[in-house]
Parts: structure tokens; C-alpha cells; sequence
């Protein structure tokens, strides 16, 4: 029987905006020469601007989210949006749109899920804010600490997914620690997934960046100690249950010292303490022993729902 080659994957490209109206047009312009066939989806999220009317004029399908934050809008994208690739980049004209076909031809020809665009930003350029790179990469030393897995962009707003990536994203973030949760998602999931270097630039001039260094910096670590709860149970309340044991020893010992010696606790409140101390230690280890059972159920049940959703593949069968 004659080969009969798949049809060609649809691409959805995702592009999440806010007062954006100064680099959208042009972010659009730059996927259509990149990725003709993919249809683009721009999220205005509230903007006060012209954002929204200029997506339009460029040839975009404009989509609104009312909720404000990243993560808000990421998750009715990847709700409402169909199709078998799906890439995500920012509206602010900083990541290299030209790069998108080898993003997705890497996903479609190593069989992937996850294409992370890592930014590579030009030596002479000023594109990362003071203290963003650094703490960028303190994140991602911390993630790779903690969940034991390497990411060299953890916070890049640049991916190309597969449908079975993003249908079985619970997205629970509300704004730019959207970008953790995808790379903690990763992770945990275990589905393939590599790197991509990209182009990163400054914002063209009299556009605003919407980050705030400090605020997102929290709720990303807030972020991160919340997924290492969920996540690692064992590591986290192990670890808890080892420092309340060691302050209720610390505490103890000497109290134990002396009733062994004379008979007496004079010392009775830090009898106490010590003691609850040492019963709360042991009942922190029961609950990331309970919690690391149910998370070994969750997973299995997290990764029957991807693999609900079937492969994409572009070779020709017979």
C-alpha cells in the first residue's frame, strides 16, 4: 500500500499583552515571516491602549482575558485554543521571533513536548533589567536543587508545547510565576523536553516593561516553596521534622541529663517544649509520608491524562 504522509501540524502561537500597542504590530509581522501557516491568538488583558485594535489591523485573532496577570491568560489560552503545537511569546518585541520554526521543528522532529527558547541576549545589550539575570540564575540553581532536573531559563516567556503538554497543564498561576509552573510541570510530568538558544533584545523605545523586580521576585519564591510542599512532601517536611527534632534534642538532653543524675526536672517548661517539639517533628514526617502516597497517585493519574492525548507525528505511514 503507497505511504500516506500526516498532515501538517496546525501551530497556534499565543501572545500574551498588556499595553503593548507600541510592539505588537511588529511581533506579529515577525511571526507571520517566520511561521506563515501558524494562526496567532493575541490576549489583551485589560489594556488601556490601542493594543487590541493595532493586533487586529496586523491580522491577529484578538482574544480578551479580564483577569489581570500572565498566568490568568495563559490558562484561557491554553483552555480555549485548539491545535497539535502551540508556542508562547511575549508582545513586548524582546525574544527573536525568527527562531520559531527551529523551535518547532526540534519539538516535531525529536518527538518532544517542551522547546524552552533559553535567551541569549547580545553582549552589548542592555535587555536583561539590573538584578534580573542574576536572580534568573538563582532560580534556576535553586530548581535544579530541589527538584534534581537542570533548566538553564526558567523564567523565559518563550516555549513551544505540544497539544498533550498543554491540555494536561492544570495552570494554577495568576500572573508571571506562570513561567515556574510550566518548568516545575515539566518536571514533575518527566516528558521529553529540551533547550533552544534565542535572540533577546531591548524593548523598542517608549514601551514599558510590566514586570516588578521585587513583587515577582517573591511570589516566585513564594511560588517554589509552595510546588516543593506539593511536590517533594518527603524533602519538606522532612526537613522540617529534622530541624524540630534537633532544637527539641538540643533542648532535651540537658533536662534528661539532670533527672538522670538527681532525680529532679526543675527546669519543667522546657520539659515541655522539648517534648512538643519532638511529637511535632515525628507527626511533620507522618504527613510527608502520607502526602508523598497521595502525590505518587496524583502523578499517575497526571500522567494518564497526558497520555490521553496522542502524539503528534509528521512521517509518513503505512
Amino acid at each position: 500500500m503507497a505511504s500516506q504522509v500526516q498532515p501538517e501540524p496546525s501551530v497556534a502561537v499565543i501572545v500574551p499583552c498588556y499595553n503593548e500597542e507600541i510592539a505588537v504590530g511588529k511581533v506579529i509581522a515577525d511571526i507571520k515571516a517566520a511561521v506563515p501557516e501558524a494562526i496567532i491568538y493575541v490576549y489583551d488583558n485589560n489594556s488601556s491602549d490601542r493594543t487590541a485594535a493595532i493586533a487586529a489591523e496586523a491580522g491577529a485573532c484578538v482574544r480578551f482575558e479580564v483577569d489581570k496577570g500572565k498566568g490568568n491568560v495563559v490558562r484561557r489560552a491554553f483552555a480555549d485554543v485548539e491545535a497539535d503545537i502551540y508556542a508562547l511569546i511575549d508582545g513586548d518585541d524582546t525574544y527573536d521571533a525568527s527562531a520559531l520554526p527551529e523551535m518547532i521543528h526540534t519539538l516535531i522532529d525529536q518527538h518532544l513536548d517542551h522547546v524552552l527558547g533559553v535567551r541569549t541576549p547580545d553582549k552589548t545589550s542592555s535587555a536583561y533589567r539590573p538584578g534580573h539575570e542574576t536572580g534568573n540564575k538563582v532560580f534556576n540553581r535553586t530548581v535544579k536543587l530541589l527538584f534534581g532536573d537542570p533548566v538553564s531559563d526558567m523564567l523565559s516567556g518563550y516555549r513551544v508545547m505540544s497539544r498533550r503538554f498543554v491540555k494536561s497543564f492544570p495552570a494554577l498561576s495568576r500572573e508571571f510565576e506562570i513561567e515556574t509552573e510550566m518548568t516545575i510541570h515539566c518536571m514533575s510530568l518527566r516528558v521529553p523536553r529540551t533547550e533552544v538558544p534565542v535572540g533577546f533584545k531591548d524593548r523598542p523605545a517608549g514601551s514599558e516593561s510590566k514586570l516588578r523586580t521585587y513583587h515577582d521576585g517573591f511570589r516566585i519564591l513564594r511560588l517554589l516553596g509552595t510546588l516543593l510542599q506539593y511536590e517533594r512532601p518527603m524533602l519538606f517536611y522532612g526537613v522540617l521534622a529534622a530541624i524540630l527534632a534537633v532544637v527539641g534534642l538540643a533542648l532535651g538532653i540537658p533536662v534528661i541529663w539532670q533527672f538522670v543524675t538527681t532525680g529532679l526536672v526543675p527546669r519543667l517548661p522546657t520539659a515541655i517544649l522539648a517534648s512538643s517539639l519532638i511529637i511535632i517533628a515525628i507527626l511533620a514526617l507522618m504527613v510527608g509520608l502520607i502526602l508523598n502516597v497521595l502525590i505518587m497517585t496524583r502523578n499517575e493519574a497526571a500522567r494518564l491524562s497526558y497520555l490521553s492525548y496522542p502524539a503528534f507525528d509528521a512521517k509518513p505511514s503505512r
